[in-house]
C-alpha cells in the first residue's frame, strides 16, 4: 500500500494538477491508498467548508487506515531526526519526520510533494512512489 502525503492531498482537494496528483488519481482507482492519522488531521484541519470536510472525510474514510504514531514510532522518528541533523539537514517539521518513519518502519512508498522527504529518502531509505 502507499502512503500519501498531506502535501499531495491538499493539492488533490484543492484541485490542482500536479504529477503526484494524477498519480493519485491512478492510485485511487487501481492500488490501494493508505490514510495515517496524522494526514487525516492535517488533511482535514484544512477544510473552510463544512461540506467540502465532509466530502474529504468520506473519501478518506473510505481507504485503509493505519495509526501511525506509537512509542516505537515516536522513539525511531527521534533518532531519524538526530541522524538528519548530524548530516547538517533540519526538517521543518516533526510531523513529517513521524510519517516518513513509519513509511519505513512499514515498508510503505510515500508520494509527497514536500521538499524535506528528499532529505528523509537520500539518508533514512524512505521509499518514495513517483
Amino acid at each position: 500500500m502507499i502512503v500519501v502525503d498531506t502535501s499531495v492531498w491538499v493539492d488533490y482537494f484543492n484541485g490542482l494538477a500536479s504529477p503526484e496528483t494524477d498519480r493519485l488519481d491512478v492510485l485511487l482507482a487501481s492500488e490501494l491508498v493508505l490514510v495515517g492519522d496524522l494526514i487525516l488531521a492535517e488533511t482535514l484541519q484544512g477544510f473552510e467548508s463544512e461540506r467540502d470536510f465532509q466530502r474529504a472525510r468520506q473519501l478518506l474514510g473510505a481507504l485503509p487506515f493505519a495509526d501511525m504514531g506509537g512509542r516505537d514510532v515516536a522513539l525511531a522518528a527521534a533518532q531519524n531526526y538526530r541522524t538528519l541533523r548530524k548530516r547538517g539537514v533540519t526538517v521543518r517539521k516533526t510531523i513529517d519526520v513521524l510519517i516518513a518513519t513509519f513509511c519505513i518502519a512499514h515498508g510503505h512508498p510515500l508520494l509527497h510533494r514536500d521538499r524535506d522527504f528528499d532529505a528523509m529518502e537520500r539518508t533514512l531509505g524512505l521509499a518514495v512512489a513517483r
